[in-house]
């Protein structure tokens, strides 16, 4: 009897079968290439016939981003999605994605506030707010503080302050856009409280205070803090930007929600799905009859979040853990020992690894300048372009001729992916053996 696995069709006839080519086009060699891999084992285990390879490769490369292990040593990667959801986030929205109560009361039959649990999570977590909303990023947070409390007015700004907040767009333009005229005061370096009390009159919306989360001027420089600045007749809305809600003692120069609000700031805006630790949303949080306002603007419909975030905002916010917090709070030493033990398995494979001492970052535009102490396995340069290729797809830094894999950002339960991914990748290039 002929062996059915021994005609499974070969690596290259596949990649050049038509029915991939849409795939590879649109998802890359490298990663059909994996799918393709993935089947002809399957098929070889007899698990599909040969002819139904094809077809295999094809199932199971769902569309969607990619998966991409986060080696970079940059705890909030913006480029890579910013914060990783937690378990029970990840629940969450499998179960909101059928029909749900998100706007809905089970118990009278009636219509209810959309997203009421999320909202009374984001009260419980932050309960100096008298009031609180979301909408869909920080950005947008800003656009409905501008539109609603400054359109056809007056922003004061510190010059310090006018911040680019990434891929070229820029806060002066953000807030311009709503309608809005900006009255810069002060320096790039220096600001007084005498600088934005001079610059308020009739025409003043508010005045904002921008935290720099993604920059540091050091030196001759100073800038008033929010409590000084809630006596000058006009609301004060705050932008802290990063997502801390509380005080967190292992960045105690980074402002947190809480804080400003008990020093008197009208309105707080952050991000959700930086140090938060939640998926991409704005947060606004403050006076009872500011949040109204914006609650009741037009432009609230437009930038409202949809149930799947409202699922994973309020799972965030129940849970305390999540991996954005794990990493920050990771023990250097526990660190240094997996890359260790990674950094073993891997030469004891015939792959060229050794454990680094490395300083990781929180990225995301939070904490600029502060190092967080961690460990890499530095492997060939040579293998950066194959992780990044690979099924799932590993993104390091390349530093010194070397690719350098941080692991604070990686769960401990990911080791032996990576262990694969690199193995994987040093077969693809021949520089170990396979098997």
């Amino acid at each position: 009897m002929t062996d059915s696995r021994r005609h499974i069709p070969r690596t290259d006839a596949l990649l050049n079968d038509p029915r991939l080519s849409p795939l590879i086009e649109l998802m890359g060699r490298g990663r059909v290439k994996g799918a393709v891999q993935a089947a002809q084992r399957r098929a070889r285990e007899g698990e599909i016939s040969p002819a139904d390879v094809p077809d295999e490769v094809v199932r199971s490369l769902p569309g969607g981003p990619r998966e991409v292990i986060n080696a970079t040593g940059v705890l909030l990667h913006t480029n890579l999605g910013r914060a990783p959801l937690s378990a029970p986030a990840l629940d969450a929205i499998r179960g909101a994605a059928g029909t749900t109560d998100v706007e809905f009361d089970l118990e009278t039959g009636r219509r209810a506030r959309r997203g009421r649990a999320a909202l009374a999570a984001l009260a419980r977590a932050v309960p100096d707010a008298e009031a609180v909303h979301l909408v869909n990023n920080n950005a947008a947070a800003l656009v409905l503080a501008a539109t609603t409390l400054a359109q056809g007015r007056e922003i004061v700004i510190s010059r310090g302050e006018l911040v680019e907040i990434g891929d070229g767009f820029r806060l002066p333009d953000l807030l311009a856009s709503t309608g809005a005229r900006l009255r810069e005061v002060g320096t790039t370096n220096r600001t007084s409280v005498a600088d934005y009390a001079a610059a308020i009159g009739p025409a003043t919306g508010f005045v904002l205070k921008v935290h720099p989360s993604n920059y540091r001027i050091e030196g001759f420089a100073a800038t008033p803090p929010v409590g000084e600045l809630t006596g000058l007749g006009v609301p004060l809305v705050a932008d802290i930007g990063s997502g801390l809600l509380t005080p967190e003692p292992l960045l105690p120069d980074e402002p947190d929600a809480a804080t400003w609000l008990r020093a008197g700031a009208d309105l707080v805006t952050a991000s959700g799905d930086k140090l938060l630790g939640g998926p991409q949303c704005g947060l606004l949080l403050g006076r009872a009859e500011v949040v109204e306002r914006l609650r009741r603007h037009p432009l609230a419909r437009a930038l409202r979040v949809d149930k799947l975030t409202l699922a994973a905002v309020e799972a965030t916010l129940t849970h305390a853990a999540n991996p954005a917090r794990e990493a920050l709070a990771a023990d250097p030493a526990v660190v240094r020992r997996r890359a260790g033990d990674l950094a073993r398995r891997l030469a004891e494979a015939g792959v060229k690894a050794e454990a680094v001492d490395t300083e990781a970052a929180v990225g995301g535009g939070g904490a600029p300048g502060v190092g967080l102490p961690s460990a890499a396995v530095a492997v060939t340069e040579d293998l950066a372009g194959p992780l990044r290729t690979g099924d799932p797809a590993v993104v390091g830094r390349v530093e010194g001729g070397r690719c350098l894999l941080d692991l604070r950002a990686v769960a401990p339960h990911r080791d032996d992916d990576l262990f694969d991914a690199v193995l994987a990748a040093a077969v693809a290039i021949g520089v170990a053996a396979c098997g």
